[in-house]
């Protein structure tokens, strides 16, 4: 006896092809691992915004837990104003309230030279010159002085430093035996 084939209904708008699929739903703790993730990732790339965007995530995964019928859709929403209100509102703050620091030249190596007070590796010939700081060899820019001159470093322009002559006598090559002769000293 011949098996009679099964038809399928059409597929229409309302019904869709099942594959074994089940629809994909967050928890309220999915949000809140996603915020912490997001905060770890501050710590590695430092930037703030994955600061706030985790706050936002942590913030739905309550919203989540106090409200638990609550759509991914509402959720993705919600996410999306939430991480741009949070950015918006922290960097406004960072703005009014900056973050101070007990050593501001940190990652400024020609301010952290200010106050110097060298000798110079080479004439400052047109405005131009170079001084030995440290391990380093920086142009420098002033007024014409002969090599071995003891100046101090006034100021930062650019990538170069700004000096003076210093002008306790000490700015002949006859004294530039101090401090080294050109090794950078401190001066402080």
């Amino acid at each position: 006896m011949p098996r009679l084939a099964r038809r399928r209904p059409p597929l229409t708008p309302t019904r869709g092809v099942n594959m074994g699929a089940t629809e994909f739903a967050m928890n309220f703790w999915h949000w809140l691992v996603l915020g912490l993730l997001l905060m770890f990732i501050e710590l590695i790339l430092p930037s703030t915004y994955f600061l706030w965007l985790g706050l936002a995530a942590m913030l739905v995964g309550v919203l989540l837990w106090l409200i638990p019928g609550m759509s991914f859709d509402v959720q993705t929403i919600l996410f999306a104003i939430l991480s741009v209100s949070a950015i918006f509102i922290g960097k406004r703050y960072l703005k009014r309230h900056p973050i101070e620091s007990d050593r501001p030249t940190l990652n400024v190596r020609g301010a952290q030279n200010i106050g110097r007070i060298v000798t110079l590796h080479e004439a400052i010939v047109n405005g131009v010159g170079r001084v030995h700081l440290d391990d380093t060899l920086w142009k420098v820019n002033g007024p014409d002085l002969p090599v071995n001159t003891r100046v101090r470093v006034v100021a930062v322009e650019g990538i170069s430093l700004r000096v003076e002559p210093l002008n306790d006598g000490a700015d002949s090559p006859s004294h530039s035996h101090d401090e080294g002769a050109g090794d950078g000293g401190s001066g402080d």
